[in-house]
């Protein structure tokens, strides 16, 4: 596991004692082991507490992205008030799979789950925060704003479209974007992200053999019945190349130039 980060965070000022103070600190961690049984692996416990408004995760299958960042979820909705927490996954099943384990978390704290009243796919807290879950439909989302926390779960496999329609809802609240997901090809705004995003965004990426709930000979059958190519990008988390290019996109990038003016007619 490996965390980078390009350049120094810088936090908006805040008053002393304010809430939101916790979602980012040191004090996420016990209180995600205290509040909700959950206790992170070491990788875990990095994201938790991570400083940094963006993060991209590039993890293996099985890692627990979609547990973590469910606890990550509650324990945003439950420290800062009247938040709003964004939950998009690429269809409505995997969605309603993340609301699960978020919802299985706040009857920990305590507290009976219930909707938001507007929203299929929603958790209201007595505190008046929301985390509210929508599947990769650009054309359904548009009616959000003032989000604090934007979850892209399976970010690989969300649309680019539905991912540009979500980012301007931060622009008030300056809200907290997270993009998790095992890659899927060279293509798409998770992969841009990964590759070419800017020095705001910390990078975070968990192969199966540094997670300690995968075992090393279930990793070897995989290895030998999905093939290298899928192993590698499933497990190692690796982006490859679709089956279907003929050249290899590295090559193709670089035999790309800007230096070369077009032709003009007349």
């Amino acid at each position: 596991m490996w965390v980078t980060n390009k350049s120094k965070t810088v936090r908006p000022l805040r008053r002393k004692g304010d809430p939101a103070d916790m979602v980012n600190g040191a004090g996420a961690t016990e209180w995600v082991k205290e509040k909700l049984k959950f206790q992170p692996d070491a990788a875990q416990e990095r994201v938790l507490t991570t400083q940094s408004k963006r993060v991209v995760m590039n993890c293996t299958r099985q890692w627990g992205k979609s547990t973590v960042t469910a606890a990550k979820a509650v324990h945003q909705a439950s420290t800062v008030a009247e938040s709003l927490t964004l939950v998009v996954s690429p269809s409505a099943r995997q969605t309603g799979e993340f609301l699960r384990k978020a919802e299985g978390f706040v009857r920990k704290l305590g507290l009976r789950s219930k909707g938001d009243g507007d929203n299929e796919m929603s958790l209201l807290l007595p505190n008046r925060s929301r985390i509210v879950g929508v599947p990769g439909n650009e054309s359904t989302v548009r009616g959000f704003s003032a989000v604090s926390l934007l979850l892209v779960d399976e970010a690989a496999r969300v649309e680019d479209e539905m991912y540009l329609a979500v980012r301007p809802m931060m622009a008030v609240s300056n809200g907290t974007l997270w993009l998790m997901s095992t890659p899927f090809g060279k293509r798409g705004f998770f992969y841009e992200t990964w590759a070419e995003g800017g020095a705001e965004w910390e990078r975070v990426r968990v192969a199966a053999d540094e997670c300690p709930r995968i075992q090393p000979a279930f990793l070897e059958e995989e290895r030998r019945t999905m093939g290298e190519r899928w192993y590698h990008q499933e497990y190692q988390c690796e982006f490859v190349d679709s089956v279907s290019g003929i050249f290899d996109r590295e090559l193709v990038e670089r035999a790309v130039t800007r230096e070369v003016k077009p032709l003009e007619f007349d």
